[in-house]
């Protein structure tokens, strides 16, 4: 148990001036509830907390747990402050912990308006665990949304939006819609795909004051679509796309975006590749109104002396301008000079910026330049929207490379080393098969007749039919397989079962044998991985196998039929086969899940 700790309680409540707990940078390691009882008892002590600020702590499931319990008692909750908060946590305990905290939340009542998870690996699977509370009543007055560097990804930011489109819609049937007005969502790998969800999502709520999007990978497109939502959050002040790639084809879409938006203070489209053309496009859109501008930063964009003069000419009426970055542009000595004369004609001494440049360019060898590029971004979307297809088109292989990943696996590695290895094998392993559908005009061949009938040759197929299965000749089943995996090596068992246990559980529906070897090997395992300490390494491998748990692996796609399999595993856990925490742990994906 955990003792009571008056020092800390008292300094977590030092800003009780600012109505609030602040445990911020102690590196407290909250694994169990009692390990969070001196944070548990200050938000208990705290009469008014409008704020609850955790950053640069790690939080465990059971601790969030414990935490959610004290937030019950908090709806004048305001500011939930979470930044670098799981630390050193697997990525399955994340999602449980926010859903925790943010259901204490919503059972409390609270409002809040500011929502800061920024600077966590949440991933997609991270974002399962907020949905439920950016649809909720707790989320119709948040103002503010900061997920800066979380690694999302493109499935991670369409169900942010799906959620806020959810959250919006509800706030209007209640009377008094979301207007959301800061959003921070940098360093997410969005690309595309995940710009064009959001940008649905901004233009249904069209009250956003501060968008911040740098280094997502997005391309034209998705500039596009974004400078379409843009348009119609008039009140923007706040423009951040650093280092994207908007491109002369991006610009053409901003310059048109930027007209009504007359109250920007700040506009960062810093290593865009904008180009000449790019850069006279956003000049020329931003030459007569946006005088309210403090802030421009056009540095790193490849841009010549057209575009240069451009920019410069659009400050001329910029009386508030602090900043016109041009650092790393392709000007030249001369022109560089003559922009910075322009600058003290307009009055604006000391404010342009253009170090680093990277020398004068021949225009019409960049006219050919930004061709070629407009080309090849044409190229990376179309790659992109094809990265499913080309998945699956490279699997032309019958290799068995589950056989291929066992080998030398986890020697000589100590205990905690060797479970992430092992983990990390498990999530890696994904067998490969042979087109389903094969052309008409291919000769078909009968696999299974060429085969030993034995559990040896089922086991050694990345998919055994269920023929093969059937026609295996041991009457006792369970027995066979357990007798063949046991005399598996240790290091290579907990491999050889589960892929055993999947390959079963996807022909369960037709072979109801097949399911008692499945049920009886997923008690194996697990009694297996609690004894050797590798229950984390297999509970992730289920959880990724059958569609619970996002993969790290961009690429990855479960080979085995997910509903069968999830199915299996409920039966499993219906029958007690599996140890209750991780029961626990597994009923709590399938309800994110829904």
């Amino acid at each position: 148990m955990a003792t009571f700790d008056l020092g800390s309680i008292t300094s977590a409540l030092t800003d009780l001036d600012q109505l609030g707990v602040k445990w911020v940078g102690k590196a407290s390691k909250w694994g169990t509830e009692a390990q969070a009882k001196d944070l548990i008892d200050a938000i208990n002590a705290c009469p008014d907390m409008r704020f609850l600020n955790l950053e640069g702590n790690t939080l465990g499931v059971d601790a969030a747990k414990g935490i959610a319990k004290a937030l019950e008692k908090h709806p004048e909750l305001k500011r939930a402050l979470w930044q670098d908060l799981f630390t050193g946590r697997m990525k399955e305990e994340i999602p449980l912990a926010l859903k925790a905290l943010g259901q204490g939340m919503i059972t409390a009542g609270a409002q809040l308006t500011v929502l800061d998870c920024s600077d966590n690996a949440l991933g997609p699977n991270g974002m399962v665990g907020l949905v439920d509370l950016l649809k909720s009543t707790t989320c119709f007055t948040l103002q503010e949304l900061k997920l800066n560097n979380c690694g999302l990804g493109i499935e991670g930011g369409t169900m942010l939006a799906k959620a806020l489109l959810d959250g919006h819609s509800g706030s209007q049937k209640a009377g008094k819609p979301l207007a959301l007005k800061v959003f921070i969502a940098g360093r997410n790998r969005l690309e595309n795909s995940g710009a064009a969800a959001l940008s649905t999502m901004f233009a249904a709520i069209g009250t956003l004051e501060q968008i911040e999007m740098p280094q997502n990978g997005i391309y034209y497109k998705g500039i596009e679509a974004l400078s379409e939502a843009f348009k119609v959050n008039t009140n923007l002040r706040i423009l951040n796309l650093n280092d994207n790639t908007i491109g002369p084809k991006g610009a053409a879409a901003l310059s048109e975006a930027l007209q009504p938006l007359v109250h920007l203070k700040e506009i960062n489209f810093g290593d865009c590749l904008l180009k000449t053309r790019g850069a006279i496009l956003i000049g020329e859109a931003l030459h007569e109104a946006h005088t309210d501008l403090e802030v421009l930063d056009f540095g790193l964009n490849e841009i010549g002396s057209d575009g240069g003069f451009a920019l410069v000419n659009a400050a001329a009426n910029k009386h508030k301008l602090r900043s016109l970055v041009l650092n790393g542009n392709q000007f030249g000595e001369e022109c560089c000079e003559q922009l910075e004369e322009l600058m003290q004609e307009y009055g604006r001494v000391n404010v342009i910026e253009l170090e680093e440049d990277a020398g004068d360019i021949d225009e019409e060898e960049e006219e050919e330049e930004e061709d070629d590029d407009n080309e090849e971004e044409d190229e990376d979307v179309s790659d992109e929207e094809e990265e499913e297809d080309d998945d699956e088109d490279g699997d032309e292989t019958v290799q068995d490379e589950e056989d291929e990943n066992v080998e030398g696996y986890g020697e000589g590695e100590p205990n905690e080393e060797r479970e992430s290895a092992e983990e990390s094998l498990l999530l890696r392993m994904k067998d490969q098969s042979v087109k389903a559908n094969l052309d008409s005009s291919t000769v078909s061949i009968d696999l299974d007749s060429t085969l030993p009938h034995t559990v040896d040759s089922f086991c050694r197929q990345n998919f055994p039919s269920a023929t093969l299965f059937e026609s295996l000749p041991d009457k006792d089943k369970v027995t066979a397989f357990r007798e063949y995996l046991n005399a598996i090596p240790k290091d290579d068992y907990l491999v050889h079962v589960a892929f055993t246990i999947l390959k079963c559980s996807d022909l369960s529906e037709q072979q109801p044998e097949a399911l008692n070897v499945a049920l009886a090997l997923y008690k194996d395992a697990f009694a297996f991985a609690k004894a050797n300490k590798r229950l984390r390494s297999l509970r992730n491998f289920v959880l990724i196998q059958l569609g619970l748990l996002k993969s790290e692996d961009r690429s990855f796609r479960p080979s085995y039929n997910m509903q069968m399999c999830q199915q299996v595993l409920r039966a499993a856990i219906k029958q007690n086969l599996i140890p209750e925490e991780e029961t626990n742990m597994f009923e709590t994906f399938f309800t994110l899940k829904g």
